[in-house]
């Protein structure tokens, strides 16, 4: 099993997925202890002292003006996550909790939190057992951070509440850390504070959606492709040399993709035969600059993530040694700074960009398949790519599916980051709304699959169908593995909601794009 090693400068985003998605091992290493230890004794100094220091003898939020007696903080600790712990509404995924955790591991690990290295150990030690928290739907506002998600990823640290165990079983968190050995921790200054105060939900999900977007931009190269070749489209429009009058480098990466599928194509530049055409409809022309556009958006995307990836996100943060410049304290070796970084403005942005690039996508690939369904703009195809028209209803109503997942890509595209609800008294009076922005974000992610299956599986039906004209190797090959993967050609009306599932494995496991590049060579 592959072994993610956390150390103090971050990790990487194929760490998170390693850990997330394949339950790669958790190890943490001797400079992460170190720096650990460090900084313990930095918050262990400041703790002996009789001044209040935020998060370490004082209340939190709202709160913050009690200065709270040393016998009360192992109580107060505790009982901020317990408290914290609010959330409502149906459990979250396993791979998005796990995402969580060990993004607040690597937090933790920065040495900036003042965590003891046991407590770090403990987070390690129950994502290596398989032990996932229940984390609810809602009660993050993304400022502090998730805060109610990583509470109740704490409170399995503490043995209480309800975690899911390896066999996919929710039961006791108390009950699944004896059976695997590991000993509830018993939180210490500033340690309940540590675990709760980060950006972690919303960035795991923002780099799972980076994954999956990432092969679904190519995939929909190709069923643009296919749905060009279906509508005997001209792939003029994709020469590099026009492309590189307009150097986004998402379009030019999208135009050689769809260049490369339809390489060798019978059926390209056959737009004048029957109906002559001086262009092709804008959904088809423009195909490039749409998903480039998008391709661009998941770059920047990235950038954030990555910037994320190497940040410690704490409130308050331990910095070494010098003197206070705000209203920290200072304790020989170091100081505790209170800060602003726990803001998620910055995810939340990208994630609500992501969301409506993805509409976008969706908007733009339904809009082809209607074309492919519509006799009157389809040139020369069967009404709705029926067998019998008027007996056989053919692809009608996939295509009222695909326009009901594309709606509500729409409606999931309406930014979640411009909302803020004050909260905690007014004290934190602007939140970043990050945790909703990146729940729809999946959404529309999963929608977006379902969209392109549907592109796929009618543009297959529709070259199948132009009889007497050879399409492209690679298409011939994406037809082939999806036929065999169950989805079945044209002919009579059958039950077409198992077709439509196949089409979606299809695209999602990526076979789709497998079956191109078996001919074409690696796409972008």
């Amino acid at each position: 099993m592959h072994t993610v090693v956390v150390g103090t400068s971050g990790v990487t985003a194929s760490d998170v997925l390693a850990v997330a998605r394949a339950d790669a091992r958790i190890e943490l290493s001797q400079e992460a202890v170190a720096a650990l230890t460090a900084a313990r004794e930095i918050v262990d100094a400041l703790a002996a002292k009789p001044e209040p220091v935020y998060g370490v003898s004082t209340g939190f939020g709202a709160l913050a003006t009690r200065h709270i007696s040393e016998e009360l903080r192992v109580q107060l600790q505790r009982n901020i996550v317990r408290s914290h712990a609010a959330g409502i509404g149906p459990r979250v995924e396993r791979e998005v909790v796990r995402a969580l955790m060990f993004l607040r591991l690597k937090t933790v690990c920065s040495g900036h939190t003042g965590v003891r290295p046991e407590v770090a150990q403990t987070m390690a030690d129950v994502l290596n057992a398989g032990i996932t928290p229940v984390v609810h739907e809602y009660g993050s506002l993304g400022c502090s951070g998730d805060l109610a998600p990583l509470s109740h990823c704490a409170l399995t640290l503490m043995g209480e509440g309800e975690a899911e165990g390896p066999d996919g079983v929710v039961r006791p968190a108390a009950e699944l850390l004896s059976e695997h050995g590991i000993a509830p921790v018993e939180l210490h200054e500033k340690e309940g504070l540590a675990l709760l105060n980060g950006t972690d939900g919303m960035l795991g999900m923002l780099i799972m959606a980076l994954a999956d977007l990432e092969k679904l931009y190519t995939s929909a190269d190709v069923t643009a492709a296919l749905s060009l070749e279906a509508l005997l489209g001209t792939d003029k429009v994709l020469a590099p040399e026009l492309h590189a009058i307009r150097p986004h480098p998402g379009q030019g990466a999208s135009a050689a993709n769809m260049l490369a599928v339809l390489k060798g194509s019978g059926l390209t530049g056959h737009h004048q035969d029957d109906a002559p055409r001086v262009q092709d409809a804008y959904s088809v022309r423009c195909a490039p600059q749409v998903a480039g556009a998008g391709r661009d958006t998941l770059a920047h995307a990235r950038l954030v993530a990555e910037r994320e990836l190497a940040s410690a996100v704490d409130n308050p943060v331990v910095l070494p040694g010098g003197a206070s410049r705000s209203s920290g304290a200072e304790s020989g070796g170091g100081r505790v700074e209170s800060n602003g970084n726990f803001h998620g403005a910055p995810v939340a942005y990208v994630l609500d960009f992501l969301a409506i690039a993805a509409a976008d996508l969706a908007s733009i690939a339904e809009r082809r398949t209607d074309r492919l369904l519509d006799k009157n703009r389809s040139h020369g195809l069967p009404p709705f790519l029926a067998d019998d028209a008027g007996v056989d209803s053919g692809l009608m109503i996939a295509q009222y599916t695909q326009a009901a997942l594309v709606s509500e890509m729409k409606r999931l595209a309406v930014p979640a980051s411009v909302d803020s609800i004050p909260s905690s008294a007014m004290q934190e009076d602007h939140v970043s709304m990050g945790w909703s922005a990146a729940r729809k974000l999946r959404t529309a992610v999963d929608n977006l699959n379902r969209v392109l299956a549907i592109e796929l599986y009618a543009a297959a039906r529709a070259i199948e169908l132009r009889e007497g004209l050879t399409p492209a190797p690679a298409t011939r090959a994406a037809i082939t593995a999806l036929r065999e993967a169950g989805a079945e050609g044209p002919g009579p009306d059958r039950f077409l909601a198992p077709d439509l599932a196949a089409a979606d494995a299809f695209v999602r496991d990526g076979r789709l794009v497998a079956s191109v590049e078996a001919v074409t060579g690696a796409l972008q």
